[in-house]
């Protein structure tokens, strides 16, 4: 393992890249979670102050990583649950477990750059019987940060997966009103109760962040993959359309609540239960690797 940049933060031992002013806290050992990300001296993700590090899955704040699923899949009306090929039903918790096991570190570049890695194991396995290698690479650019989720299949049979982000972007919930959330052309969906995708809705081209239309709601795209984040102390622009990813299906919007001072616009490969429906499922053949990558402009 290479000797590693760190930093206490919280009283844990984080992994940091970057410099004084742009860089990235990071937890491999919790999840693989981005913490915080600071640019030009601000931070752009929320992190509480108050956070319990006995169970850093459940924090809400920086980015959690989806996988191998994301959302909520279900099975006869049961939730947490997916049948797979030959009708085998497995257990696997809302958005998968990447987000509640380690990671190792990689290649390292303290000036800009981190790969971490999970690989499947006995803690995997149960709810996911399939061999994999899941890489992320976190690369600081001048003007925001490059992500990019790369997933292989080092098995012997295929492969499903859609993973995803969910970034919780610091805003004080007084300036929701003041903030908006611009899309190309994309459908209005939410997922029904029994988890299949309900009636695609004709999406508007730009939305204020307290319009009810937006709580739990992915975003279809009909075309090209983007968006832009415009809150009053910064603009946030999302690149989904990047030689050599795979395609972003949807962004989610969600907040906990009115009064929570974040908002999650999180770029997903698929939608929820995608694995019965199919809906951005991915099948990769054994050997086969594949990259979704977003990269995330600040301005502002």
């Amino acid at each position: 393992m290479p000797l590693l940049p760190t930093q206490d933060f919280q009283g844990q031992s984080l992994v940091r890249i970057g410099d004084a002013d742009d860089f990235l806290l990071l937890a491999p050992q919790y999840g693989g979670r981005l913490v915080r990300w600071v640019h030009r001296g601000d931070d752009i993700l929320y992190w509480p102050d108050n956070a319990d590090w006995s169970r850093p899955a459940k924090v809400r704040g920086g980015n959690p990583l989806l996988f191998p699923f994301i959302g909520r899949h279900f099975v006869d009306g049961a939730a947490g649950q997916w049948r797979d090929r030959q009708g085998a039903v497995h257990t696997l918790a809302q958005h998968g477990f990447a987000r509640d096991l380690p990671f190792e570190v990689g290649a390292i570049d303290a000036a800009g750059s981190i790969t971490m890695t999970l690989r499947d194991s006995a803690q995997t396995r149960p709810g996911f019987p399939y061999d994999f290698v899941f890489d992320v690479v976190y690369a600081l650019l001048p003007d925001g940060m490059e992500v990019t989720l790369r997933t292989t299949n080092t098995g012997n049979q295929p492969l499903p997966c859609y993973p995803g982000h969910h970034f919780y972007f610091a805003l004080p919930q007084a300036q929701r009103a003041a903030s908006t959330l611009a899309l190309p052309p994309a459908d209005r969906v939410r997922q029904l109760p029994d988890g299949a995708p309900g009636p695609a809705e004709a999406g508007e081209p730009a939305y204020r962040l307290d319009d009810p239309h937006l709580q739990d709601t992915y975003h279809v795209f009909r075309g090209a993959a983007g968006a832009m984040l415009s809150m009053p102390a910064r603009t946030v622009a999302f690149e989904l359309e990047v030689a050599d990813s795979v395609r972003w299906h949807a962004v989610t919007t969600w907040s906990e609540s009115e009064q929570s001072d974040f908002y999650c616009v999180e770029p997903w490969v698929g939608l929820p239960d995608a694995v019965h429906h199919g809906q951005g499922l991915r099948w990769l053949a054994p050997g086969e690797s594949e990259s979704a990558v977003c990269r995330l402009r600040v301005s502002g």
